[in-house]
């Protein structure tokens, strides 16, 4: 148990009590007949007084008392973020950005310091900006800088959560330099994007458990995703009020423009597969069949409902990475699912005005991350 900072000699306290072995954060109440209080915050920052133990107490039973009722030091990192955790404005945050910041969370309190304790257990109060950034740099410089950057943003977040609450007075991770993170534009080769779409398909045939397996819908999501150049969450939300008699309909987020995307036999055998396998599970699962489009989702889950994002990632991760096991792709081969978009968009027919069309771009600058193509050009003179 920490010690407390040397204190005045207070004559009040009881002469049987050794004054300068006081456990921390532990005081003395005169009045009365006498007690011992700690101060702690509540869930709303306020400070609050909680009496402990009466004036008779020994000083081995007051470090015995302090060391049971706080199991954490409430003025530490630790402590500030677990509150954070079990608030309602962390509860309200995605699910994937909370399981972000569960992952920053156990990097930045586990991190050694020169004080023979981790981060974790520090003062947050005694934070400055030039600690701040010497941990920033220090994450970015193991070769990490997109989980220093994540640490930044996620502590930066925690702290001022903290100094709206009282837990600290002022955001020493506000004006910190972020290092710059590493720019992964991969563009998947058209042989190896192909080669996994097939390799999808056919191990989406096999039972659910067998070697290889797995689920049927990932090479739907894969040609849909490359074929109408949309993001994976853009796929899964796809229904069936989104087949128009000229196309596919699009349902872009993050501000980009819809369009609809002509119907081709590969687009056409795609969507009336994922038809096709819904129709399958709802007739398994007996499900009955919505009546409006909107609430009929063209890609399920093997549930029947709806697939959502997360498992969305977490099939397409199992897949690459056994992928790269079996041999079937070399390891810097590998690409994200969000890559497919990438492909489809530098894929496109036409001159750069025609692919911003076609991706929903609504600037160039936009188009410039994603449109990787080497235009041809004619011979000056």
């Amino acid at each position: 148990m920490r010690r407390a900072r040397k204190r005045k000699l207070n004559p009040h306290i009881p002469s049987h009590i050794d004054q300068a072995a006081l456990p921390a954060a532990c005081f003395f109440d005169h009045r009365g007949h006498g007690v011992w209080y700690t101060l702690h915050r509540d869930e709303a920052g306020r400070q609050r007084r909680k009496n402990v133990a009466p004036a008779t107490v020994t000083l081995s039973e007051l470090h015995r008392i302090m060391e049971e009722r706080d199991g954490v030091d409430r003025e530490s990192l630790d402590y500030l973020c677990s509150q954070y955790h079990a608030s309602q404005q962390f509860k309200q945050l995605a699910t994937k950005t909370q399981a972000d910041y569960d992952y920053c969370r156990k990097v930045l309190v586990s991190v050694p310091t020169k004080l023979g304790k981790p981060l974790g257990a520090l003062a947050v109060r005694k934070f400055t900006p030039a600690l701040v950034q010497r941990l920033v740099d220090r994450i970015a410089a193991e070769g990490t800088p997109s989980k220093a950057a994540h640490a930044l943003r996620y502590l930066r977040r925690v702290l001022q959560w903290g100094r709206n609450r009282g837990y600290v007075d002022v955001n020493p991770a506000l004006g910190i330099e972020a290092p710059t993170e590493r720019k992964q534009r991969r563009l998947p080769a058209p042989e190896v994007m192909d080669l996994l779409i097939q390799r999808a398909r056919e191990m989406g045939r096999l039972s659910r458990g067998q070697p290889g397996s797995c689920p049927a819908y990932l090479w739907l999501v894969m040609e849909l995703a490359y074929l109408c150049r949309l993001r994976g969450i853009e796929v899964v939300t796809l229904t069936d009020a989104n087949e128009l008699p000229e196309g596919l309909q699009t349902n872009r987020r993050k501000g980009s423009r819809d369009n609809v995307v002509s119907w081709t036999p590969r687009l056409r055998e795609a969507w009336n597969s994922a038809r096709a396998y819904r129709t399958a599970i709802w007739t398994k699962k007996s499900i009955p069949t919505p009546a409006a489009p909107e609430r009929r989702p063209a890609i399920v889950a093997i549930h029947g409902g709806a697939l959502v994002k997360s498992s969305l990632d977490s099939a397409w991760q199992r897949f690459i990475t056994t992928a790269i096991a079996d041999g079937v792709i070399q390891a810097e081969q590998r690409f994200a699912l969000h890559d497919l978009k990438r492909k489809g968009i530098t894929d496109s027919p036409g001159t750069r005005a025609d692919k911003q069309q076609a991706s929903g771009h609504r600037s160039a600058a936009m188009l410039d991350i994603y449109d990787l193509s080497i235009p041809i050009v004619s011979p000056s003179g």
